[in-house]
């Protein structure tokens, strides 16, 4: 283990012995940090917090620390990280609440880019892209392959569906179908993400599918209800996985969908 001694490290926390942690950082108490992983300088973590294998903390990060929300009131919840996500510049982290799950969650492969922002009780997938000063608020769900544009915000309780993507400087009130593209403030539907589809190897069929079943929802002018019930029956004919996350991200859509 290589340690700054210019750092400050609790007793109860657990770090791996291949960890390294730069200079002037301070990691508090019930924070566990997995093999591999690099906390550079002057960053912050806070537990309890669990960090997991070969996650990088650049500088002047916050990770777990109490949230804002005033509902708070210093009770003990958590933040679980999973394996291979960076955290660039600034990035800040927060637990959950007890009016919620208390915990945030964030999975594997994520880009957090300089001043991103996770609030309390999120729950983040894997392989996102949050740009420079991204954030999302509080009991917010996040799938995975999405993509958050810069100086964007999610309002709270908003659910970004699998491989969505969100322009910068979008402000997002409703949720955002999978495979869904948004931008603009207040943010409009502007089509599908069909490079971020086509990048991560979603086949020409599937993506045929999805398109096929996004004109149903936002192109032929039906009433939403209408439109799903037309997705099903488009769904029994063709059984493929891609065109079902796109259906239940609509369906179980409590906020409403943006169309």
């Amino acid at each position: 283990m290589s340690i700054h001694p210019s750092s400050v490290i609790s007793d109860s926390a657990k770090i791996d012995p291949s960890v390294e942690i730069g200079p002037f950082c301070i990691i508090g108490d019930d924070v566990e940090i997995g093999s591999g992983s690099s906390i550079l300088s002057h960053s912050i973590l806070k537990g309890p917090t669990k960090i997991g294998k070969n996650n990088i903390i650049y500088q002047f990060s916050s990770i777990g620390e109490d949230t804002p929300d005033k509902k708070y009131k210093g009770e003990k919840t958590e933040l679980i990280i999973g394996d291979n996500n960076i955290f660039r510049e600034g990035v800040t982290i927060h637990r959950g609440t007890v009016q919620d799950k208390a915990v945030t969650k964030i999975g594997n492969d994520n880009l957090f880019m300089a001043y991103a922002h996770v609030a309390h009780d999120c729950i983040v997938g894997d392989s996102n892209v949050f740009a420079n000063s991204a954030g999302i608020a509080g009991h917010v769900e996040v799938g995975s392959f999405v993509t958050i544009g810069g100086f964007s915000a999610v309002h709270q309780f908003c659910i970004l569906g699998d491989y969505s993507f969100v322009g910068m400087n979008s402000s997002i009130t409703m949720d955002v179908p999978a495979y869904v593209k948004v931008a603009s403030n207040p943010a409009r539907v502007i089509g599908l993400n069909s490079v971020g589809m086509s990048r991560n190897e979603i086949s020409s069929e599937s993506i045929s599918l999805i398109k096929k079943a996004y004109k149903l929802v936002y192109k032929k002018g039906y009433r939403l209800e209408d439109a799903i019930n037309k997705l099903v029956l488009l769904s029994k004919e063709s059984d493929d996985k891609f065109l079902d996350a796109f259906i239940k991200s609509i369906q179980s859509s409590t906020r409403g969908i943006l169309r």
